[in-house]
Order: C-alpha cells, then structure tokens, then sequence
C-alpha cells in the first residue's frame, strides 16, 4: 500500500487538531460511530500481539458517580499540594469532562496475559502498558478524525477505580476516557492557551 502525500497532510491535520478535551455537548454518539472507534483499537500494535488492553463502557450511573467522587478528591489533595498563586491558577482550570460526556471508557492492562506468550516483555514488562497506551492513542485520533472530542481523567487513584470496578486479579487500570462532541475545537492545547505550560518542540538528539 503506497500513501500520498494528501494522506500524509490529512494524518498532520488529524494530529495537530488532536486536542484532549474537556468541555463537552451532551449530545449522544451514535452506536455505529462508536462501533468504529472500538474497532480502530484493533488496529493498535502491541507487544507479541497480546493486546492487553481491556476496555468497560461505563453507563452504571452509580460507577459514573464513584468516578467523579474520586476525581473531587484528588482534584482537592492535588490543589493543596501547590503554592497560593498557583493553587489559583490550578483551581481555574477545567481537568475533567465527566459531567457532559456521554461516553465514559474506562481502560486496564492484563500484567500478564496468556497471549502473546511473553513475547518482548521477558525483559521490558512495561511494554504491556505500552501496548495499552498506544491503543488509547489509536483510538484518540480515530476520535478526531469523527469529529469527537476525547479527555483522558487523570486525576484519580488508580487502586481506588480497581476496586470500584471489582476488576478481576492482573487488571491495571490504565485510563479513564471521556468521549463526545467538545463545545468548541482550538488547534493550540488548553494548557498552553490559558498560560499554564506552552507547547515545546520535540529535538531528535544525534550522538
């Protein structure tokens, strides 16, 4: 299979509008759209395809609620960890969308998967959250490129969601995602908009 360079400039647009994003419409997302974003983490790579990522749509209003009172207690213990002046620039950013968006992922890692058969993990465990991360990144541009906006929660305990979700044992929680139409769409990251940490360019250092 031979890309064009139309291709290359569509894939530079779907990463440079890429956003994590936090406001959300309450709009619902359409079960097909939402089949085909399931289906796109097929196409992730993961190490000695053992595809260890396991995903729960979260609809139980009651495991939505548990979230979000975890994410307001973090969000507290992480405010009272900076200086006063900070702690108010802290406190004015928007770090969650869990309130308007109508689909919640929530995404775990099997530490020791039967499949793959320990291929290229003897050495490098970690590539099995690897493996995770790149999936979440797979399915983040399929996100964009359906003109849906995804926010990744991170502000919460991550011993705290395993036992909400009563996962089973050898489950790492990995993520907790946020899916929906965003209010608006910016090509500059929040972050960097609002003055909290501007966008760096990425060096390839040569040795």
């Amino acid at each position: 299979m031979q890309f064009t360079f139309t291709d290359i400039t569509t894939l530079n647009r779907i990463l440079r509008w890429r956003r994590d994003v936090r406001h959300f419409r309450t709009d619902p997302v359409p079960e097909t759209t939402l089949e085909r974003l399931r289906a796109t983490m097929d196409c992730a790579p993961s190490v000695g395809n053992a595809r260890p990522w396991r995903v729960i749509r979260v609809e139980d209003p009651a495991l939505r609620a548990g979230v979000r009172a975890e994410f307001t207690r973090c969000n507290a213990e992480a405010a009272a960890a900076y200086t006063d002046e900070k702690r108010d620039d802290y406190l004015r950013l928007k770090l969650a969308g869990l309130d308007a968006a109508p689909v919640h992922l929530a995404v775990f890692t099997v530490c020791d998967p039967a499949e793959g058969h320990g291929l290229g993990r003897r050495t490098l465990p970690e590539t099995l959250r690897q493996s995770t991360a790149m999936a979440i990144h797979t399915l983040w541009l399929a996100t964009r490129a359906e003109n849906l906006g995804l926010g990744m929660v991170s502000i919460l305990d991550p011993r705290a969601i395993e036992q909400l979700f009563t996962i089973p044992e050898g489950w790492e929680f990995s993520a907790y995602l946020c899916i929906g139409y965003p209010e608006f769409t910016d090509d500059t990251p929040l972050l960097d908009r609002v003055g909290w940490q501007k966008n760096t360019a990425t060096t390839w250092e040569t040795r």
